[in-house]
């Protein structure tokens, strides 16, 4: 014979079944919970098991995009940065280096290792010596660049440089211009007694 089995009743487990619910049952001791029984914090009510983290693909692709574009942009800063900056180094080392050879007396060699070839064939190295001796420069001489510009067109660097060369009691304007490929040359001069 069978034994007779209890009709389902709303809100009670069966014989066999647990309680999968988070809700204590109702009419049993201790809330309805038997020792050890998982009460459904998890999925499904499954033991031990938490809930799968939420996976956010497209969120990490943003911000991945948007990493990669900061860090491009900074990437280009830096570079324009040095690039610019190494322009301008170079455009004032040579403007200084051809001043500081022409207060000391050295016109010759500023003549020949600065000014391009056009501009020798315009200015012979006579008269650019005889020019530099009037101006009567000397070691107390001190330069100051006050407008440095670098620029790039179709490959040919160029650098305009202006300022004043200070002596005990008079001062002397200078302006240059280097221009070059890979090796800047003067290509214009002006030094007179300023104003």
């Amino acid at each position: 014979m069978s034994s007779p089995q209890e009709p389902y009743q709303p809100g009670h487990a069966g014989a066999g079944q647990q309680q999968l619910s988070g809700q204590p049952h109702q009419g049993q001791p201790n809330g309805g919970q038997q020792p050890n029984q998982f009460t459904g914090s998890g999925p499904l009510g499954l033991p031990g098991e938490e809930p799968p983290a939420k996976r956010r693909p497209k969120l990490w692709i943003v911000l991945t995009a948007i990493g990669g574009v900061l860090l491009l942009v900074v990437l280009g800063v830096v570079i324009l940065v040095n690039v610019a900056g190494s322009a301008t180094t170079q455009a004032k080392g040579l403007a200084d280096g051809f001043t500081r050879l022409v207060i000391a007396g050295d016109s010759s060699k500023a003549y020949d290792d600065y000014l391009d070839p056009a501009l020798q064939e315009q200015l012979s190295k006579e008269t650019f010596i005889a020019g530099i001796q009037s101006l009567e420069l000397d070691e107390g001489c001190e330069p100051a660049y006050n407008d440095l510009q670098v620029a790039t067109e179709n490959g040919v660097k160029s650098a305009d440089i202006a300022g004043l060369i200070t002596c005990d009691g008079k001062n002397v304007d200078l302006a240059y211009r280097f221009e070059g490929t890979n090796e800047l040359k003067m290509t214009n001069i002006k030094l007179r007694p300023a104003a």
